[in-house]
């Protein structure tokens, strides 16, 4: 139990951020899902910039660490270029 009015906000404010932070990591999964089940090389070539973009913001957030988006970006690419 919180004993301070500032401890309560943190508390509160941790929430909404957790809630927040969720929803980003499992929206970046949902992407990396759709861009490694497509099997059209044009489209997934048009996902990539997205998914690299997504992918360096989380990392600057903290969401993500940022060799784990570098790992991705890297995996992404070696997929869409084995594509034919």
């Amino acid at each position: 139990m919180a004993y301070h009015k500032s401890s309560e906000k943190r508390i509160r404010q941790t929430k909404v951020k957790n809630e927040a932070n969720k929803y980003k990591a499992k929206t970046m999964r949902n992407a990396l899902k759709d861009l490694r089940s497509t099997t059209s090389k044009k489209e997934a070539e048009e996902m990539v910039p997205k998914m690299n973009s997504m992918l360096d913001r989380l990392a600057k957030k903290n969401i993500i660490h940022p060799k784990k988006a570098a790992n991705l970006k890297s995996s992404v690419v070696r997929h869409v270029n084995n594509l034919k």
